[in-house]
């Protein structure tokens, strides 16, 4: 009786049965030899059985968990969705019906030898004077238009982040983040040798006293904020909680690298309600933006507004990093900005989220979840008894990848059980599919 599948057998009726619920925790594999009177050995291979037979995972330094087990009623609908095509909820790039014909139409006049033979040189930080006319006039806000002499041009929103805060913070200095950020900046951070110091959020993003008292422990050299659409949470900063932020910065000279990448979707209010931080910090701000989101992932272009006094700066460290963006690119960006290629897609994509946030709501209805009605993504924080990283894991035993909460903790021991879930890059049909199964799954455990 001792045979290592028999005891995998009996574990795994435990599970089927409900006697074992969904996320729960077995015990070490040393407790478990020892009160079967096995070998260690034996309760290896009956643990790696249940990870095989897809019941259980195993996760280093922390143990191994029941994965979800299918509800009463609906284990068919479950074991449908776990054959079907993957669905990779972690991407979120949007993208609209014919978008690729209608950026086809600018690169014809690019590609004619003359135009072509300019447009492949290198490019500089500053880019060209119809490049930073172009961009200033696509960032622009109700309250704000910045200068064209204030653009730069980087490869990408990611460098754009980068470059500013290299040529901000030392080796070994502190920025001050929401609790909750954008991952890539967590990785930037570590390249760069920066500490990120998480700062209390509430509903409107960070609070002020958090700022000061963090400040205070400390010095901090910059602070890296998302107000608009912040990812993870679709949280957007009130104008007035704006305005105490930019004072705090000014009283405490704090300059403030302010990412609006997903700020396009907030169009159409004619309200000065998005207005960045540098309307009312203007000496202090570095305002990070691309087209990555607004065009497309792959031929795109990263925007930095920056203090005049500091555009040498923000451009050595373009230029040191690599962070260079291709001409080619910059040209084709002007012509999709000037033709109102870029403005169309914007219109369609802003449909596009609304529509998906319809879905979403149809399929968690009844589940703590946060988002914006105009966002690409949302928050879910997850029932109990689910943690972040078994539900993750029992997302992708039915072929979902979504992203757990902790990939976005500033600080790794306060970690949330919820997920994030890009609604923008999967195909309607199976964005359904997945949020319905994923809902079922989540309803296994209650």
């Amino acid at each position: 009786m001792n045979d290592y599948r028999h005891l995998a057998d009996r574990i795994a009726d435990d599970i089927t049965a409900g006697r074992l619920k969904p996320g729960e925790r077995l015990p070490p594999q040393r407790a478990f030899a020892r009160r079967r009177g096995i070998a260690g050995s034996t309760a290896g291979r009956v643990y790696a059985e249940l990870v095989r037979r897809g019941l259980v995972v195993g996760e280093v330094g922390r143990g191994t968990f029941v994965r979800a087990a299918a509800p009463a009623g609906s284990g068919r609908a479950l074991v449908e969705a776990a054959t079907a095509a993957p669905v990779n909820l972690e991407l979120n790039y949007p993208s609209v019906p014919g978008q690729s014909e209608l950026l086809a139409t600018t690169f014809a006049p690019l590609l004619r030898p003359d135009v072509l033979a300019e447009a492949l040189r290198p490019a500089a930080a500053t880019g060209t004077i119809a490049a930073r006319e172009a961009a200033a006039a696509l960032l622009a806000t109700p309250g704000w238009r910045p200068a064209p002499a204030q653009v730069l041009f980087t490869g990408n929103g990611r460098q754009a982040i980068a470059a500013a805060l290299a040529s901000l913070v030392r080796p070994g200095g502190r920025v001050g983040a929401e609790a909750l950020t954008y991952p890539v900046v967590k990785e930037i951070a570590a390249r760069l040798g920066i500490t990120l110091v998480p700062l209390a959020m509430d509903e409107e993003g960070p609070r002020p006293e958090s700022v000061a008292a963090a400040h205070r422990t400390a010095p901090l050299a910059a602070l890296y904020l998302q107000p608009t659409l912040h990812n993870p949470t679709s949280a957007t900063t009130s104008p007035e909680r704006r305005r105490q932020l930019a004072r705090l910065a000014i009283d405490l000279n704090i300059p403030v690298v302010e990412d609006r990448i997903w700020s396009f979707l907030m169009g159409g209010t004619g309200e000065a309600a998005d207005d960045p931080f540098a309307a009312h910090a203007p000496g202090l701000t570095h305002v990070v933006d691309s087209l990555s989101k607004r065009v497309a992932p792959g031929l795109t272009v990263g925007f930095a507004v920056v203090p005049e006094a500091r555009v040498e700066a923000v451009a050595a460290a373009v230029r040191s990093g690599g962070w260079s963006a291709g001409r080619f690119a910059v040209e084709a960006a002007v012509r999709w900005i000037a033709d109102g290629t870029v403005e169309r897609l914007v219109a369609a994509k802003r449909a596009d989220a609304a529509h998906r946030q319809r879905i979403l709501g149809e399929e968690l209805r009844g589940f703590a979840v946060r988002s914006d009605p105009r966002a690409c993504f949302a928050w879910w924080e997850l029932p109990a008894p689910w943690r972040a990283d078994t539900f993750t894991a029992a997302a992708a035993a039915h072929g979902i990848a979504i992203t757990p909460g902790p990939a976005f903790a500033v600080d790794p021991n306060r970690t949330p059980d919820a997920v994030r879930l890009g609604l923008a890059s999967a195909p309607e049909p199976d964005l359904r599919r997945a949020l319905r199964t994923l809902a079922g799954v989540a309803r296994a455990a209650r």
